[in-house]
């Protein structure tokens, strides 16, 4: 299974979009340890949506979806931000 996931800045509301073959509970806590240099410099993060997806390449397709503009007023439509 693959995961696409949205995350939330603690402190400043920012958004983490990505995916990933882990569970996303288990990249929470990742990228609240510093796992790469976006989430060590925006977090702590808290988990907002998940998605599960069969298909690696399906998921990243959904990934950059909702990084574009019409995936981000998705996300706001649909976390009511």
């Amino acid at each position: 299974m693959y995961y696409v996931y949205v995350l939330k800045g603690v402190r400043n509301g920012k958004r983490y979009i990505g995916y990933s073959g882990k569970l996303p509970e288990a990249r929470l806590k990742e990228h609240n340890n510093g796992s790469n240099r976006y989430t060590k410099m925006n977090g702590p993060f808290e988990l907002i949506h998940k998605e599960e997806y069969a298909d690696k390449t399906i998921a990243i397709k959904r990934e950059n979806f909702l990084k574009s503009g019409q995936g981000r007023k998705f996300l706001d439509d649909l976390l009511g931000s």
